[in-house]
C-alpha cells in the first residue's frame, strides 16, 4: 500500500474496511450519551463525541477482533467501551489543563464549565464499565479496567511533573504510556483477547498499540516544533505556550549550559515569555539534537509496534496495521 496515493491512507482504510461494525458502534454510543434525567450529558457528551475524531481506537478493537476471527458482537460493545474511556479522559484533560480548544473548537469546559465536564466525564466512565460488563468477560473487564486505573495514574504524575524542569525521559516515558499508550495498547488486546485468541497473539495486539500510542504521542510532540499544520487543531508552538514539558524540551533542557537552562526556567516554569523566545526555543533544540532524538524514538517505536504484528495471523487488515505503524510517523521521516 502506498501512502501517497489519495486514497490509501491505512487508518482511511481501516475505517473502510470496518465501516459496518462503526455504524454499529456509533448506535451504541449514541444510545449510551443518552440521560432522562441529565440532559447536559447528551449536550455535553454530543459536542466532544461529534466533533470529528478519527475513533482510532475503536477501529483497532474492531479490527483485532476480526483478524483473530471473532464471530460475536462484543466487539461492538468493546469498541464503544474504549471510546467512552477516551472521551472521558478528554472531558478531564481539558480541565486540568484548563484548554480553550479540543479538535479545533471550543473545550467543554469554556462552553459550559468545570463542574460540568469533570461530572459527564465521569458518567461516561461508568457507561464504560456497563458495557464491559455486558461482554461477560472476566479477561477483558480486566484489560480495560486496568487500563483506565494507568491512564488516571498517568494523569496524576503528568501533574505532578509539569513545568518541572528536573523531569527526565524516563518520567515522561511513563506519562505518555499512561495517558496516550495505554488505551491503545488495551483497545488491541481487548480485541484479540475477545476473541479468546492464543496468549501470544493477544500479547503481540498488546505491543503494537503500545508502541503505535508512544509512536503516534512523540509525533506530536515533535510536529509541535518541528511540523507543518496537519489537521489537528493544533498551531507551532501550541506545546511551548502552553509550557508542557514534551520530549524536544526535555531533550534540550538535558544539553543545556548554565543560560539555557535559565532561558527555560523563565519560559517553562516561570511562564515569563516573551516574542521571539519560541524561535529561540526552536534553535536551541535544533542545536542540541532534541528534534533529531524525538524523531528517532518515534521511529524506533512504531518498529516495535510492527514486529510487535509477527505472531499475529495473517489477515489484510493485519498489514493495513502493519502501514497504520508506518504512516503515524511518516510526517517526521
Amino acid at each position: 500500500m502506498s501512502l501517497d496515493q489519495p486514497g490509501t491512507r491505512p487508518d482511511e482504510a481501516l475505517r473502510a474496511e470496518l465501516a459496518a461494525e462503526m455504524d454499529a458502534v456509533n448506535a451504541v454510543i449514541r444510545e449510551r450519551m443518552a440521560s432522562e434525567h441529565a440532559p447536559r450529558i447528551p449536550e455535553v457528551t454530543a459536542h466532544l463525541v461529534e466533533a470529528g475524531g478519527k475513533r482510532l481506537r475503536p477501529l483497532l478493537t474492531l479490527g483485532a477482533a476480526r483478524i483473530c476471527g471473532y464471530q460475536g458482537r462484543h466487539h461492538v460493545d468493546l469498541a464503544a467501551t474504549v471510546e467512552f474511556i477516551h472521551t472521558a479522559t478528554l472531558l478531564h484533560d481539558d480541565v486540568v489543563d484548563e484548554s480553550a480548544r479540543r479538535r479545533g473548537r471550543p473545550t467543554a469546559n469554556l462552553l459550559w464549565d468545570n463542574k460540568s465536564s469533570v461530572l459527564v466525564g465521569d458518567y461516561l466512565f461508568a457507561r464504560a464499565f456497563q458495557l464491559m460488563v455486558r461482554t461477560g468477560s472476566l479477561r477483558v473487564l480486566g484489560i480495560l479496567s486496568d487500563a483506565a486505573a494507568r491512564i488516571a495514574e498517568g494523569e496524576v504524575l503528568q501533574l505532578t511533573a509539569a513545568r518541572n524542569l528536573a523531569t527526565d525521559a524516563d518520567t515522561y516515558l511513563k506519562v505518555v504510556r499512561g495517558k496516550t499508550a495505554t488505551l491503545f495498547a488495551a483497545a488491541c488486546e481487548a480485541g484479540g483477547a475477545i476473541a479468546a485468541a492464543p496468549d501470544e497473539v493477544v500479547e503481540g495486539l498488546r505491543v503494537y498499540g503500545d508502541g503505535l500510542g508512544i509512536a503516534f504521542q512523540m509525533v506530536d510532540d515533535f510536529l509541535d516544533y518541528g511540523g507543518a499544520g496537519d489537521g489537528i487543531g493544533k498551531n507551532i508552538g501550541d506545546d511551548f505556550r502552553e509550557r508542557k514539558l514534551t520530549l524536544p524540551v526535555i531533550r534540550a533542557v538535558a544539553a543545556a549550559d548554565a543560560e539555557e537552562r535559565a532561558f527555560w526556567t523563565r519560559v517553562i516554569e516561570k511562564g515569563d515569555q516573551h516574542d521571539g523566545d519560541l524561535e529561540q526555543a526552536m534553535a536551541l533544540m535544533v542545536r542540541h539534537g532534541a528534534l533529531e532524538a524525538t524523531r528517532a524514538d518515534a521511529l524506533a517505536w512504531a518498529d516495535r509496534a510492527r514486529i510487535a504484528l509477527r505472531p499475529v495471523p495473517a489477515h489484510p487488515l493485519r498489514d493495513i496495521l502493519h502501514d497504520l505503524a508506518d504512516y503515524v510517523v511518516a510526517r517526521v521521516i
